[in-house]
């Protein structure tokens, strides 16, 4: 059984993107050694946007298929199938990668 699922308001679901454990030079890096650095992820999914106190809704910057940066503690972490995935505002997002 396969799931859709659709974010609400200004929220984002996003797949995180695994640690390398090496550096660019081949160095092997412990679990230890990216703490507390930004994370990166996917985005899978967008909600419509965000609810302005006028009524009207804005749009999202990001959309579907942007890598982003985040921080360590953003979003909540949620199961969808098999995937291990993020919900999070548009807010907790710190860039939009190129």
């Amino acid at each position: 059984m396969s799931i859709k699922v659709n974010p609400l308001g200004d929220r984002i679901l996003v797949k995180p993107q695994e640690k390398p454990n090496t550096s660019e030079g081949g160095i092997f890096l412990p679990e230890t050694a990216g703490a507390g650095s930004p994370h990166w992820g996917k985005v899978m999914r967008c909600g419509p946007g965000k609810q302005l106190d006028n009524g009207s809704t804005r749009t999202l910057t990001v959309k579907e298929g942007d890598t982003i940066i985040f921080g360590e503690y953003a979003g909540t972490k949620v199961k969808v199938g098999v995937d291990e995935m993020l919900f999070m505002r548009e807010e907790d997002v710190m860039a939009i990668a190129e």
